[in-house]
């Protein structure tokens, strides 16, 4: 019975896709034509009103489950569950990958700094150093090597790139402790650097401008490191600096609490497995409300998509890939990356990313692909320009109005632009407030937030523009289902490109975490 439906199914659609192309004259159906008309048949299939009864069991399992469906609860199992089945009907191959997140970081007694040679004193804490939050424990007597300072300090902030790059840890000699000075990429990237060079432990220390002197408490988000890590005044920082050869003690006593969730991956049965479009969404929402805007708007559109596309031919394999812990730091999509090997990821042409696309207040904001805008992080990895002039064409040929947006890290698509791999999508906004310009082009109400449930309880199946649903998750199954069968826009992902997009996606951090 369940092999009559699936055929059922398919000839049903594969004739609501195919139907078009019958009527098309022979002169017009180009070979770089048909992609368009399979993509829009398709899109037309992407239905608001089906998108929305995803929706409505999301709500119900947060309903049932304390009114939540953040990662590491029962909502966002069961949430994670009713995905998982209909995929698996719908006859996708499906996976999941786990995905461990910190449930808490305690420290039990205060960290401890001090130079052992060539002379011996203690810096006091936290006048002179603070614990980074999430450190990993640790007690370690070893020499300190200075990566890539630039000292005397320099007059303006943000000139220090010591431990941005691999590079930067040339000569480092294994089981030293970084001293790192604060500068323009997050403490994080230097952190990561520090851990492939062999560092048997990290001391950042301030830059050393004014307002820039001090240590200060933040949270580096990583607690994997290994090593102790600590953050120091400019003043220790330049100390330990000054001598070649200075041994420390640097000790860390602190623990972090690990939970586990999991990602939920699904290959179609089509199309070649060395040329994968991947689409993503986060299927956690935050501890304080349903989620359904964020983001059960974007899991549920790409659900529909899959369900939609289940049963055609494709030219290439279409990954999907529902994200648990985005909301704890994009956690899932971090790992998932970490963990693929170069070959495998060699394989994602590329990434579409659905983070909020029915916010009450919307607009639709593409991201800027090409650095057109000339804001924040600048130009995506190459193919993402391409990309975004593909969300263009949808909404221009539709007569919808469209935005940039930069890339600015707060979203899934950051693990992959980090890699190389281009990456484009469509969101509505957040918490920010929608402009005077925004609403004369998009509607809405002007000086007020795009959600103002963002991360709220309030974000319910009340919080949804249907409009806005509709129109998005339509261009979600255009852009899925155009990439499907060409490619032909997407660079090779051969060494050089790779080189080059890699160059290009660095993130840019909040000044936090610099």
């Amino acid at each position: 019975m369940r092999l009559r439906r699936n055929l059922v199914r398919t000839v049903t659609l594969v004739t609501a896709v195919t139907l078009p192309l019958a009527f098309t004259p022979p002169a017009s159906a180009t070979t770089a034509d048909i992609p368009d008309v399979l993509a829009n048949a398709l899109s037309s299939q992407v239905k608001g009103k089906n998108v929305k009864k995803h929706l409505d069991r999301f709500q119900q399992i947060a309903d049932a489950n304390g009114g939540t469906r953040a990662a590491g609860t029962p909502g966002y199992d069961a949430s994670l569950a009713y995905v998982q089945d209909k995929l698996r009907r719908a006859g996708y191959k499906v996976s999941t990958t786990d995905v461990e997140f910190p449930v808490s970081w305690e420290e039990f007694s205060p960290s401890v700094l001090q130079q052992v040679t060539p002379e011996a004193k203690s810096y006091a804490n936290p006048a002179d150093f603070v614990t980074v939050v999430s450190s990993s424990p640790g007690d370690v007597t070893a020499q300190v090597q200075v990566v890539d300072a630039v000292i005397p300090v320099p007059g303006t902030p943000n000139t220090s790139t010591a431990g941005c790059e691999a590079a930067d840890f040339a000569g480092f000699v294994p089981g030293r402790i970084a001293l790192i000075q604060r500068g323009t990429c997050a403490f994080v990237d230097k952190a990561t650097n520090a851990k492939a060079a062999g560092a048997a432990g990290v001391i950042f220390f301030n830059e050393g401008q004014p307002g820039r002197t001090d240590p200060f408490a933040f949270d580096i988000r990583e607690w994997r490191f290994g090593f102790p890590i600590v953050f120091a005044s400019t003043t220790v920082g330049l100390d330990l600096a000054d001598t070649p050869g200075t041994t420390v003690r640097l000790k860390v006593d602190a623990k972090t609490t690990v939970g586990q969730t999991k990602n939920l991956i699904a290959d179609s049965l089509w199309g070649k497995k060395g040329e994968v479009v991947m689409v993503g969404a986060h299927l956690d929402g935050v501890t304080e409300g349903p989620g359904i805007n964020d983001n059960g708007s974007g899991s549920a559109a790409i659900l529909e998509t899959a369900l939609k596309l289940a049963y055609l031919p494709t030219k290439n394999k279409v990954r999907f890939a529902f994200w648990g812990a985005e909301e704890l730091g994009l956690l899932g999509s971090d790992q998932y990356v970490a963990g693929l090997s170069q070959a495998e990821r060699d394989k994602i042409r590329l990434y579409l990313n659905f983070d909020m696309i029915a916010s009450p207040n919307d607009v639709t904001f593409l991201y800027d692909g090409d650095d057109s805008d000339a804001e924040g992080a600048g130009a995506g990895p190459a193919g993402s320009a391409e990309i975004e002039k593909l969300f263009e064409k949808f909404y221009g040929k539709r007569g919808l109005g469209f935005k940039g947006t930069d890339f600015s890290g707060r979203s899934d698509y950051g693990a992959f632009i980090a890699t190389g791999i281009p990456a484009g999508g469509i969101f509505t906004g957040a918490e920010g407030i929608k402009t005077a310009e925004e609403a004369a082009t998009f509607g809405g109400t002007a000086d007020a937030p795009y959600d103002p449930c963002y991360h709220a309880a309030c974000d319910t199946i009340t919080n949804i523009n249907a409009a806005a649903l509709d129109r998005n998750s339509r261009a979600i199954g255009y852009s899925t289902a155009f990439y499907a069968y060409d490619l032909s826009t997407i660079p090779d992902r051969d060494a050089a490109s790779l080189a080059r997009s890699a160059a290009a996606a660095k993130r840019t951090p909040e000044d936090a975490a610099r």
